[in-house]
């Protein structure tokens, strides 16, 4: 597989994002890379993919040009492969947030919440316990559409829908988190490191953040104690614990997720419907609200 892609993330104070926009973009297109990189005052979030040789060059450009004055010196990226390119285009976005929650007081550049690598944490799952003794939970801060792709075994979810509602959701469920040591993730690591950070300012003991989310535990650990597959937001759609690209798709029409299964239904026609969008169903439920 020739195409590399490549998931960072980087919480820091930034200044000048507006003035790195166009010279950011101008790399990547030099470079023949596709993806996404948003900037923000908090940090860096980017989805690339291309030559694994032009992919490394933007990474060291990143780390080393003088123009960003050092700051993404620690950025580190999670690996895997394609036979293809999974994005159609090049962009660079200027956001208020590189991950939404519309929680002012979370600065993650300011200091980071404790985490756990891959190793640690299977450990811990295979004992049932950290290494102090208390029970380990999983909790799961991604949306609800990703979480039935797959998740962690017996991981808490709270079935959202946007990344914003997580703090509501922990304040309505902390008395299940008590006395627990609290293991959030997500995909990549970004809105589990936030989701971290958060519960901590709100006085939830034993929190530590999956360090580089499921990604870099399938890269250290594989597939053990997670049941399926990790969704991610490009052509790829799902990755297998051993980071190849899955069967499972999305529908073109209403961009739900489309299992192997589902993909043998008489309701899923490629590129037209699936299942869950097909005007039969439409119709079922239309005569059974009436």
């Amino acid at each position: 597989m020739r195409i590399l892609n490549l998931a960072a993330y980087l919480f820091a104070t930034l200044e000048r994002v507006a003035d790195w926009r166009a010279p950011v973009l101008e790399r990547c297109r030099s470079l023949d890379l596709r993806g996404t990189v948003l900037l923000a005052p908090e940090g860096i979030n980017l989805f690339v993919a291309g030559e694994p040789e032009a992919a490394r060059a933007f990474v060291d450009y990143l780390r080393r040009d003088p123009l960003f004055e050092g700051k993404f010196a620690n950025l580190r990226c999670k690996e895997s492969y394609s036979e293809t390119q999974p994005f159609n285009r090049m962009l660079v976005r200027l956001k208020r947030e590189i991950i939404t929650m519309k929680m002012p007081a979370i600065q993650p550049g300011l200091g980071r919440a404790p985490s756990v690598d891959a190793h640690t944490l299977k450990a811990w799952l295979d004992r049932g316990h950290d290494d102090a003794g208390r029970p380990v939970v999983m909790l799961d801060t991604r949306n609800a559409f990703e979480v039935d792709v797959g998740t962690f075994d017996n991981a808490i979810d709270y079935r959202i829908e946007r990344f914003s509602e997580f703090p509501a959701a922990v304040e309505a469920h902390r008395a299940d988190l008590e006395g627990k040591t609290v293991v959030s993730f997500c995909t990549g690591g970004i809105r589990c490191e936030k989701a971290a950070i958060h519960m901590k300012a709100v006085g939830i003991e034993h929190v530590y953040q999956l360090e580089g989310g499921i990604l870099k535990y399938f890269e250290e650990a594989g597939g053990a104690h997670y049941r399926g597959e990790c969704f991610v937001f490009d052509q790829r759609t799902a990755l297998n614990p051993r980071l190849e690209p899955t069967a499972t798709t999305q529908c073109f029409a209403c961009r739900a997720v489309v299992t192997p299964e589902a993909q043998r239904s008489p309701l899923y026609v490629a590129g037209q419907h699936c299942p869950a969008c097909h005007p039969q169903r439409e119709g079922a439920r239309t005569a059974r609200a009436a």
